[in-house]
C-alpha cells in the first residue's frame, strides 16, 4: 500500500544515519524530502504542510540525547507526528443502545455492501451472543440486495429486505421496526451510493438518518481513490454528519494518501480498515499500527492480536516449556502450523514482522508450509513423537508418502533438530524485558487487556 512512501522515508532515515547531530540545515533538507514523498503518496496538501511544519518544529526543539543517535530521534519524531495526525488512539464503536443502529454511506464502488458483512462478522466475533440484523437499503445498484443476502448467509447473520418497488427509507423504517420488535442488539444499514455526489443521494441519506437516529454514521472510503475521497468525506459529513470512517482496499498498490489525510480534514476518527477481500480481513484502525507500516516497521500490534485470537495462553505456556526442554515434537510442530495457518498466509504474517517490510515484495510461498505439513503427516505416530530413530529407510518412505524428494525430508529433519537446539539455548524472554522490542510487545499486550474491541 505505502511501498513507495516507505522506501523514500527509509532512504531519508538512512541518509541521516551518517549525521552526528541534528542541525537546522540537515533537518530542513529532511523535511523537504518528507514533503515531496507525502505529496507523491497523494496526501492532501494542507495536511502535508501541517505535518512537515510540526516535524521541523519538534526536531529543532528536540534536546540531543547522547544515548540515542540523531537518526533514531528523527524517526521517533516522524512516527509520533504520524500517529497524532491519524488520531493517536483507537476509536471503538458506540453500541450503547438497543438496537444500536450503524448506518454505512459512501460512493458507489467503495465496498459498502461487503463492509456491512465484515462489520457484522467482526461485532459477532468480539461480542459473542449479540443479535445482529443487516438491512438491504441499497436499491440503486443492481444485485446489491442479493449480494448482501448471500454475505449474510455466509456469516450466519439475518438480512432484512423488501421485494418489489420499495423505497430505501421505507425499507429502513421496516428494518428498524423488526429490530425493535425482535430485540436485535445491532442493526447495520447498507445504503445506496452513486458514482458522484448528487443532491438526491444526500437527501435520501439525510431522511434515513433522521428516521434511524443511528449511533454511528460510518463513511466507507476506498483508499485507492486518493485525495478526492477526502473531499467526498467532507461533503458526506456536511450532509449526513458522519461519526467516523472505514478505509477499504488498503491491501492494494494504491498510494493511499487518504489514510493519512482523512482524519485531519474531517476531524472524525478512522474506525476500521479493510485489508483484504475475505470477510475476516477487517480490523480496528490503530494509528500506531498504521504509522509503523508507513515507516516500514512491520505491524506488531495486529500480529499480536492475531496470535491472541488463535493461540490459547495455557497451551502457549506448555509449548514454551517444551521448547526450552527440547521436548518439542513433530506432532507439536504440526499443531502449531495449523494455528499459524488460521492467522493468514505466511507471506502476510512475515510482512507484519519488524524489518521484513524492507525486503520489498517478499518471495515466500505457502507451498513450503504445505510441503512440511505433508512430510509430517506421512510420519507414523511414533515418528511424530520422536519415539523411534528417523532412519534412512523411514525417511525414504516418508518422502514417497508426501510426494517430495528425499533431500527435502533430510532438510526438514535437520532444520527441526537445529530449531530445537536454538530454542533450548535461547535466553529467558522475561529477563530480556529491557531490550528493544520486547518491552514494546509487553506494552502492546497490556494496552489490549480489557479492550473488548481489540
Amino acid at each position: 500500500m505505502f511501498n513507495s512512501l516507505t522506501e523514500k522515508l527509509q532512504g531519508l532515515f538512512s541518509s541521516i544515519a551518517g549525521k552526528k547531530v541534528l542541525t537546522e540545515d540537515n533537518i530542513s533538507e529532511a523535511v523537504k524530502t518528507i514533503r515531496l514523498a507525502l505529496l507523491d503518496a497523494d496526501v492532501n496538501f494542507g495536511v502535508v504542510s501541517q505535518f512537515v511544519n510540526s516535524v521541523k518544529e519538534k526536531a529543532l526543539g528536540e534536546s540531543v540525547l547522547k544515548s540515542i543517535a540523531p537518526q533514531q530521534q528523527f524517526i521517533k519524531i516522524v512516527h509520533d507526528e504520524l500517529v497524532a495526525l491519524m488520531g493517536s488512539e483507537e476509536a471503538p464503536l458506540e453500541l450503547n443502545k438497543k438496537p444500536s443502529v450503524l448506518m454505512l454511506c459512501g460512493l458507489q464502488g467503495s465496498g459498502k455492501t461487503t463492509t456491512c458483512a465484515k462489520l457484522a462478522a467482526y461485532i459477532g466475533k468480539q461480542e459473542k451472543g449479540k443479535k445482529i440484523l443487516l438491512a438491504a437499503c441499497d436499491l440503486q445498484r443492481p444485485a446489491a440486495v442479493e449480494q448482501l443476502k448471500k454475505l449474510g448467509r455466509d456469516i450466519g447473520v439475518d438480512v432484512f429486505s423488501i421485494d418489489g418497488d420499495a423505497k430505501p427509507v421505507s425499507v429502513a423504517k421496516k428494518a428498524l421496526e423488526k429490530a425493535q420488535v425482535e430485540k436485535y442488539d445491532v442493526l447495520i444499514v447498507d445504503t445506496a451510493g452513486r458514482l458522484h455526489l448528487d443532491e438526491a443521494l444526500m437527501k435520501e441519506l439525510s431522511e434515513m438518518a433522521s428516521l434511524l437516529t443511528p449511533s454511528e454514521v460510518l463513511f466507507v472510503a476506498n483508499a485507492a481513490v486518493g485525495q478526492d475521497v477526502v473531499r467526498v468525506a467532507t461533503e458526506f459529513d456536511k450532509g449526513v454528519g458522519i461519526t467516523g470512517t472505514i478505509l477499504t482496499m488498503l491491501d492494494g498498490s494504491a498510494r493511499a494518501g487518504a489514510a493519512i489525510s482523512i482524519r485531519y480534514i474531517t476531524k472524525k476518527p478512522l474506525k476500521f480498515e479493510g485489508v483484504g477481500e475475505k470477510i475476516g480481513d477487517f480490523q480496528l484502525f490503530n494509528p500506531k499500527s498504521m504509522a509503523d507500516r508507513i515507516l516500514g516497521m512491520g505491524d506488531v500490534i495486529n500480529l499480536v492480536r492475531k496470535a491472541e485470537e488463535h493461540f490459547n495462553e495455557e497451551e502457549a505456556l506448555k509449548m514454551e516449556q517444551k521448547l526450552r526442554k527440547a521436548t518439542f515434537t513433530y506432532a507439536d510442530y504440526l499443531q502449531q502450523m495449523g494455528m499459524v495457518k488460521k492467522m493468514g498466509s505466511l507471506k502476510s504474517l512475515l510482512k507484519m514482522l519488524p524489518g521484513m517490510g524492507a525486503l520489498g515484495d517478499l518471495d515466500f510461498s505457502d507451498k513450503q508450509f504445505v510441503q512440511v505439513e505433508a512430510i509430517v503427516l506421512s510420519m507414523t505416530p511414533e515418528e511424530r513423537e520422536e519415539k523411534v530413530e528417523m532412519s534412512h529407510s523411514r525417511r525414504k518412505r516418508i518422502a514417497k508418502g508426501s510426494g517430495v524428494a528425499l533431500e527435502e525430508v533430510n532438510r526438514m529433519v535437520k532444520g527441526f533438530t537445529r530449531m530445537k537446539q536454538l530454542f533450548k539455548n535461547m535466553p529467558d524472554l522475561k529477563k530480556m524485558k529491557g531490550f528493544p522490542g520486547f518491552s514494546g510487545l509487553e506494552d502492546i499486550k497490556n494496552q489490549m487487556k480489557g479492550n473488548k474491541w481489540r
